[in-house]
């Protein structure tokens, strides 16, 4: 998948428990950026870079960001860019 590519989301059911299409969409965001700092070693970028590679708007980017810090996937570094965290 590269980097411009956007996720489908389809419908916005909520019943029976099945994500809604905003809960879809952040969890679709969380494999593309996962995906490409798996791709590309060494990424390393900030916050704003995060939303602008992307095109992400700031809400959508801090969901991403802190769910994939929140796994410890990525780590932030002192200098605010986030890097993928060591094994």
């Amino acid at each position: 998948m590269t980097a411009r590519s956007t996720p489908v989301v389809k419908g916005s059911a909520s019943l029976h428990g099945k994500p809604t299409a905003a809960r879809r969409r952040v969890e679709d965001w969380i494999q593309i950026v996962r995906g490409e700092y798996l791709e590309i070693p060494g990424l390393l970028l900030t916050r704003s870079q995060v939303q602008r590679f992307w095109g992400l708007d700031a809400v959508l980017c801090d969901q991403i960001l802190d769910a994939l810090t929140g796994t410890r996937f990525l780590e932030k570094t002192r200098g605010g860019a986030f890097v993928r965290a060591h094994a």
